[in-house]
């Protein structure tokens, strides 16, 4: 059964026992299948864990693309400067032998990170 990025990420804070809320809504009105708007335009999911709240953006191929959309945002920059930890977690599938895992790659964004048009 495919599993969504949001669906893992959520379900592995929650073994991680990090609480966990999921931040996107979903405009059903918008176009043909709707579409979805991530919070401040860049985070899916919001966590509380090791004393700090974290914004994480999560995907599954796009990687590359996802780490750009952080980079140029202001919000995320904002964000990270107000005391939260910015977060891209990408999803993967990997076999091993006859199983197949999800593996996730974590991204934690430094202030050094963005690209600061001031």
């Amino acid at each position: 059964m495919a599993q969504s990025p949001v669906k893992l990420t959520m379900a592995r804070l929650k073994r991680l026992g990090y609480p966990a809320a999921i931040a996107e809504r979903r405009l059903s009105h918008a176009g043909t299948h709707g579409r979805t708007v991530d919070l401040f335009g860049v985070f899916d999911i919001m966590a509380i864990a090791s004393g700090q709240i974290w914004g994480i953006q999560v995907c599954g191929r796009d990687f590359a693309a996802h780490d750009r959309k952080i980079r140029r945002s202001c919000e995320a920059l904002a964000w990270l400067r107000a005391g939260g930890s910015v977060q891209l977690w990408g999803w993967r599938r990997r076999k091993h032998g006859r199983c197949v895992r999800w593996r996730e790659r974590i991204k934690i964004y430094e202030p050094s990170d963005f690209d600061e048009e001031e």
